[in-house]
This record gives C-alpha cells, sequence and structure tokens, in this order.
C-alpha cells in the first residue's frame, strides 16, 4: 500500500478557471486512465500503443504511459528495489490522474505487480472523480518466456538478474480487473476492439449514446 505524506507546508490548490467538464466538452471525451497490468512481455506495450492509435483513428486524445519510457525522464532517478518500485508507481499514477483531468485518455503500460500500488492509482482517480479501469493483460508466463524480446527471463533463470517480477519476485494478479485481455487467444486488434467497446460501454466517449457502434 502506498500512503506518502505531505512534507510541504502553507500549500493551497489553486482553482482553474477551466473546468474539467469544460475540457471534456472540447474534447469529446471522458478523462480517464485505461491502467494494464501483467507480466513482463505479456504484450502491456503492444497493446497500450495499439489501442493509443485507434483511439487517435477514431478522433480521440490519448497519451500512453510507458514502463521504460518514463525511466528515461521522469523517473530515472529510481531502480528496481521495492521502495522504489512503488515509488515509480506512485508518480505514474499521480501524473496519469493530472492528464487525466486535462480530459485525455491515459493508457499506462507498467507490470505494476502489487495489488495495494494499483489500488492506490484507483482510488486517486476515483476520489477526484476521474475514469479508471484496471485491465488485465493475462498472458501464461511460459509464453512471456518465449517471447523475451528483452533477454531478462533468461538472465532471471540463470542468477545474472535478481527481483525480476515472474521469477524471484512475485506478481499479484488482479482480483477483479474490470476486463481481462489474453494475448496468448487473441490479437493485438481483437484485443484493442473489445477495449474499446467497454470503453464505449463506460461512457468515455461523448456525444455518442452507449454501445453505440463507434466509427
Amino acid at each position: 500500500m502506498i500512503d506518502v505524506k505531505t512534507k510541504a507546508t502553507n500549500l493551497v490548490w489553486h482553482k482553474a478557471q477551466v473546468t474539467r467538464t469544460q475540457r471534456e466538452t472540447l474534447l469529446h471525451q471522458r478523462g480517464g486512465t485505461i491502467w494494464l497490468t501483467g507480466l513482463p512481455s505479456s504484450g502491456k506495450s503492444t497493446t497500450a500503443y495499439a489501442l493509443e492509435a485507434e483511439l487517435f483513428r477514431k478522433g480521440f486524445a490519448a497519451y500512453v504511459l510507458d514502463g521504460d519510457n518514463v525511466r528515461h525522464g521522469l523517473n530515472k532517478d529510481l531502480g528496481f528495489s521495492a521502495a522504489e518500485r512503488a515509488e515509480n508507481i506512485r508518480r505514474v499514477a499521480e501524473t496519469a490522474k493530472l492528464f487525466a483531468d486535462a480530459g485525455l485518455i491515459v493508457v499506462t503500460s507498467f507490470i505494476s505487480p502489487y495489488r495495494g500500488e494499483r489500488d492506490f492509482a484507483r482510488r486517486i482517480h476515483l476520489d477526484s472523480g476521474l475514469g479508471f479501469a484496471e485491465i488485465f493483460i493475462d498472458t501464461p508466463l511460459e509464453i512471456c518466456e518465449e517471447r523475451d524480446p528483452k533477454g531478462f527471463y533468461a538472465r532471471a533463470r540463470s542468477g545474472r538478474l535478481k527481483g525480476f517480477t515472474g521469477i524471484d519476485d512475485p506478481y499479484e494478479p488482479p482480483l477483479s480487473p474490470e476486463l481481462v485481455c489474453r494475448t496468448a487467444e487473441f490479437s493485438p486488434r481483437q484485443i484493442v476492439s473489445a477495449i474499446i467497446e467497454f470503453m464505449a460501454e463506460e461512457g468515455f466517449f461523448l456525444d455518442r449514446p452507449r454501445n453505440a457502434a463507434l466509427r
């Protein structure tokens, strides 16, 4: 569980002149976060960027926060200890919340192995009245190892890489995700279609009747 106390004092929240509703009306969408979680090499990034591209094609404003990309900048000062992993997810969750408040659809691609960290991301979104959906990219470990594009599983199995999720560090699968996507059974196109259908049903897209087919 992530529980960070505010150290700074004399802080005042400044209220914007433009409301979230106005921003969402301009963009014809509801701001929120689609949180993809799963084992390394499960297909999270492939799914995230395919979803972003399809949303863009349909005229919606979306942005991917990807695990590796974020560590090139915002989280470049963090390693992979338990505490640093928790801080990594905390920063990502807060960043996603800001983007969602701006009216964007945020797609995150992070292993985020612990339920408590994902619950934190959900809570701060829901407490702010923002949409949030946890999507489990459910790919069997053996298939993730077969893919292993970065060679991490092989290094972890040989003992050269310690604390690797799925091998010698646990992954806690979601107990009640909004959606489960199995990349071993369905193509990226099919998975993206399922996610967009779910988003339509949940009212992420404004000015369209719920369950209406998207162009």
